[in-house]
C-alpha cells in the first residue's frame, strides 16, 4: 500500500517519442535541439494536463545529455540523466508561480542564474503557472528574460496565455499544445491497463476518455478511480455507474422518440433520467451536446469534429440520416435558450419538459427558413378523450362524437380572440400542463407595449382549485388589478385552446393588509409598466433603484 503510485505519476513520459497527442510539437523540440538553435526563452501554452510541465523537463534533460542518441532522445545512462532521474540535479530549477508570485521570489531566482552549470550545458528554470505572477514580479523579469546569460534557458508553462502581458510574449518561442484526442487517450489508457493487468471494455475506456475533456492527467486519475471500484475489471456499466455519467443510450433514445413526436414517451424518459438522481441541466448540455454530434455527422466533412470511437460514431450516422438540419438547428437553439434560462427558472423541470414538447413538435412549417418567421404554435400534446356523455335511443345507447374545440389566436396588436389560427393543446379538461402552456401562448401574444405584464405571466405558477376554475396569485393588488382586466379575454383563450366548456380565474393577493402600503421599488415598477419608456431608459443608462 505503501508503495503505490498513481498512474499519472508512474507512467508520465520521460522521452520525447513516449509524448502522447503531440507529436507535431515533440519533433519541432528535438529538431532544434540536434541543430543546436535553442532560444533562451520558451513558452508552453494550452490546457491542463496535455504535457506541459513534462514536455518541459524532458526538454531540460535532453540538451544536458552527455551522450545523445542518434535519435536526439537523452541517454539515461549519463551522469546528467541520472541526476535528472533520481531528482537531484542542480541543473534544472522549478518555480510554481501559483504559490510564489511575489517580487522576492523572482529575485531568487534570478540570483540563481548567475551560477553555471556544474554538469552538463544548460541551467534550465521552468516556471509553472507563469500566469500568475504578479505585475512588480513580471516587471522584475522582464530584463533578464530577455538577455539571460549563454547557458540559461526559461522554459514558461500557462493555462492561459492571453493572461500574459505582451512584453513576455514577444521575448519567447511560442508552442501551443493540443487537447488530447478521445482516441489517443483511450489508446494510452489500454497500454496503461495491460501493464496493470487489468481488462478494460473499450467502451468503457471511450466514457473515460470523455470524461477527462482533452486532460492526460485526468484521464489517468479517473481511470484509477474506475479501476479502484471494479476491482480489475472494467467494464461499462460499472464506469458510468461510478463516474454518475448518463448512459449515450437514453440520448439516441430521447431524439428518437421527438422524431417520431411521441411526446408521452419522452416525458416519461426524462423523468426515469430525473428519478436516476440526474440534474434535469446536465441532461438539457448532455442532449445539446448530442444534437450538435448528429449535426456534425450530416457531412463528412464536419463527422471528424466528433470526437468519439468508431462504433459511437456509426451510430451517429445512422440517427444523422434520419434528422433534417433545420430541426438540428432549431432543437439546438431551443436547448441553449433552456440552457441559459434554467437558473432563473422558478419551475426548472416544467421549463425543460416545455422544451422538449417543443422540440418534438418541429417541422419543416415551424423551422425558420429564408424570409420568414416560424409561427409561435404549440400543436396538441394529448390525443382528444372520447366524450363520456351518452345518448339513450330505441336501439341502445352510443357515445356521442367528441366536438372539436374552435381555432383561436392572440392578436398581438389588441390582445383580443379571433377564430384563425389552430391552438389545440387541451384534452376536454383542465390539466395543470397544458393549461401552463396556454397562459404562456396568451402572455407571448401580448401587445408590445405590456411587456412588463408579459413577463409576469410567464413566470405565473397557476394553482387547479375545482374541474372548473384556477387560481392566480398576484404580487400586490396593483398587480392584481391588471389580471382583471384580461380576465375575460384569457379565459376565453384558455378554454377554446384546452377544448373546455368554462373555466373561473380567480385572482388571490397575499397579505392585502401589509401590502396596501407599497415600497419605493415597488412603486417604480408599477410606473415601468404603466410607462414603458422608463424601463429602456433604465436599460440604456444602466440604472438601479
Amino acid at each position: 500500500m505503501d508503495n503505490y503510485i498513481v498512474s499519472a505519476r508512474k507512467y508520465r513520459p520521460i522521452t520525447f517519442d513516449s509524448v502522447v497527442g503531440q507529436s507535431s510539437l515533440t519533433q519541432t523540440l528535438m529538431k532544434s535541439i540536434q541543430t543546436g538553435h535553442l532560444a533562451h526563452a520558451y513558452l508552453f501554452c494550452g490546457p491542463r494536463g496535455v504535457g506541459k510541465t513534462t514536455c518541459a523537463r524532458i526538454f531540460a534533460k535532453t540538451i544536458n545529455c552527455l551522450s545523445p542518441l542518434p535519435s536526439g532522445e537523452a541517454c539515461g545512462v549519463c551522469e546528467s540523466c541520472m541526476a535528472f532521474a533520481e531528482g537531484r540535479s542542480f541543473n534544472i530549477y522549478e518555480l510554481d508561480a501559483a504559490s510564489n508570485n511575489g517580487v522576492e521570489e523572482i529575485k531568487n531566482l534570478i540570483e540563481q542564474t548567475r551560477i553555471p552549470p556544474q554538469v552538463g550545458h544548460y541551467k534550465v528554470f521552468i516556471i509553472d503557472e507563469v500566469h500568475m505572477l504578479s505585475n512588480a514580479a513580471f516587471n522584475a523579469f522582464l530584463k533578464t528574460l530577455e538577455e539571460p546569460p549563454q547557458y540559461v534557458i526559461f522554459i514558461l508553462a500557462t493555462t492561459e496565455k492571453h493572461k500574459l502581458l505582451p512584453t513576455i510574449l514577444s521575448r519567447c518561442q511560442i508552442y501551443d499544445f493540443n487537447r488530447m484526442s478521445v482516441a489517443d487517450m483511450v489508446a494510452h489508457l489500454r497500454r496503461v491497463a495491460e501493464l496493470e493487468g487489468i481488462n478494460a471494455e473499450p467502451q468503457a475506456l471511450t466514457v473515460i476518455a470523455e470524461k477527462a475533456d482533452g486532460g492526460m492527467r485526468d484521464a489517468l486519475s479517473i481511470f484509477d478511480q474506475v479501476a479502484a471500484y471494479c476491482e480489475g475489471n472494467i467494464t461499462y456499466k460499472q464506469t458510468i455507474e461510478n463516474l454518475n455519467v448518463l448512459d449515450a443510450e437514453y440520448y439516441f433514445r430521447i431524439v428518437d422518440f421527438l422524431l417520431e413526436r411521441k411526446i408521452p414517451d419522452v416525458l416519461a424518459t426524462f423523468n426515469d433520467i430525473v428519478n436516476r438522481g440526474f440534474e434535469a441541466n446536465h441532461f438539457v448540455a448532455g442532449l445539446n451536446s448530442h444534437m450538435r454530434g448528429l449535426l456534425m455527422c450530416r457531412d463528412q466533412k464536419t463527422a471528424k469534429l466528433l470526437d468519439t470511437d468508431d462504433q459511437v460514431r456509426q451510430r451517429y450516422y445512422q440517427q444523422s440520416g434520419r434528422c433534417k438540419p433545420q430541426f438540428l438547428y432549431a432543437a439546438i437553439r431551443k436547448l441553449t435558450d433552456c440552457d441559459i434560462n434554467y437558473k432563473l427558472s422558478q419551475n426548472k423541470r416544467l421549463l425543460v419538459e416545455i422544451t422538449l414538447i417543443e422540440i418534438a413538435q418541429l417541422n419543416d412549417d415551424d423551422v425558420p427558413s429564408a424570409g420568414r418567421s416560424p409561427r409561435k404554435i404549440l400543436k396538441p400534446i394529448f390525443k382528444m378523450l372520447a366524450a363520456k356523455r351518452t345518448v339513450t335511443a330505441a336501439s341502445g345507447t352510443q357515445p356521442l362524437q367528441p366536438q372539436q374545440p374552435p381555432r383561436v389566436q392572440v392578436t398581438p396588436a389588441s390582445g383580443n380572440i379571433n377564430d384563425e389560427t389552430p391552438a389545440n393543446i387541451g384534452n376536454g379538461h383542465l390539466e395543470l400542463l397544458p393549461l401552463i402552456i396556454a397562459i404562456k401562448q396568451y402572455a407571448d401574444n401580448l401587445p408590445a407595449d405590456k411587456v412588463a405584464l408579459k413577463m409576469r405571466l410567464m413566470q405565473v405558477e397557476p394553482v387547479i382549485v375545482d374541474e372548473h376554475s384556477v387560481k392566480i396569485v398576484a404580487e400586490n393588488p396593483a398587480v392584481a388589478e391588471q389580471y382583471k382586466q384580461l380576465l375575460p379575454s384569457l379565459s376565453k383563450y384558455i378554454t377554446r385552446t384546452m377544448g373546455i366548456d368554462e373555466v373561473k380565474l380567480l385572482i388571490e393577493v397575499p397579505d392585502i393588509d401589509s401590502a396596501k402600503k407599497l415600497t419605493k421599488s415597488q412603486m417604480y415598477s408599477l410606473m415601468k409598466e404603466k410607462y414603458p419608456v422608463l424601463l429602456n431608459l433604465e436599460q440604456e443608462l444602466k440604472l438601479h433603484l
